[in-house]
């Protein structure tokens, strides 16, 4: 079934006021970036802003599951918002999830429901999917949650990028978890999910010139 919004997300005439929020977990915090400056901040650092005034939000939480972020974002996000002509959020959750024993199915509601109040105001959204671990059953589960998150995103036009299977088997990746704990990467494993957001659509999706 596909969901239709009740609010329509629109650029307006006249100069473009960005608020940008991150909501997630602790990928998205940067955690075990020794540059503290995670995937985020590299791709904030990277994105042209000739034609527009942005203003980004961190607001990603070291083992924030995708519940914990559905019952967060808006009130951490409201006030970020206030006075920007323009509303965007990125989300990415589901890392947690695996560990927290949140079933699949749960976490692909918890991201619709996101997604779906989002739409319902107004708020152009975009999703990072998770990234691979070293350990092979979480892995496996992992695979399954990126995939329904896709799903999830394509019912509703929303773009989606596709963290798990570029990395699964990528050597820099790899070695980057091994040096730390497994999971989260350092500075090598936060510029490939940089590169790969950037590289996915980004641009495209805040309507900036390159």
């Amino acid at each position: 079934m596909e969901f239709t919004p009740s609010a329509e997300f629109g650029v307006g005439e006249g100069p473009r006021d960005i608020g940008l929020c991150f909501v997630g977990d602790g990928f998205v915090a940067g955690y075990g970036d020794p540059k503290a400056l995670g995937w985020v901040s590299r791709v904030v650092g990277r994105t042209p802003t000739r034609d527009a005034d942005l203003t980004a939000y961190n607001l990603g939480v070291r083992d924030d599951s995708s519940a914990d972020v559905m019952h967060r974002w808006r009130a951490e996000c409201a006030p970020r918002w206030a006075g920007r002509s323009e509303r965007r959020l990125v989300v990415g959750v589901g890392a947690r999830d695996v560990p927290a024993g949140v079933s699949t199915a749960r976490s692909r509601l918890n991201l619709a429901n996101v997604l779906d109040e989002a739409a319902t105001s107004g708020i152009a959204t975009f999703v990072v999917g998770p990234a691979p671990t070293l350990d092979s059953e979480v892995n496996a589960r992992l695979e399954v949650l990126a995939s329904a998150q896709a799903d999830v995103c394509d019912r509703r036009n929303v773009p989606f990028v596709d963290c798990f299977r570029p990395l699964l088997h990528h050597d820099q990746w790899l070695s980057d978890l091994s040096a730390g704990d497994g999971t989260h990467p350092g500075q090598a494993g936060y510029g490939l999910i940089a590169w790969l957001v950037l590289h996915y659509g980004w641009q495209r999706w805040l309507q900036l010139k390159g």
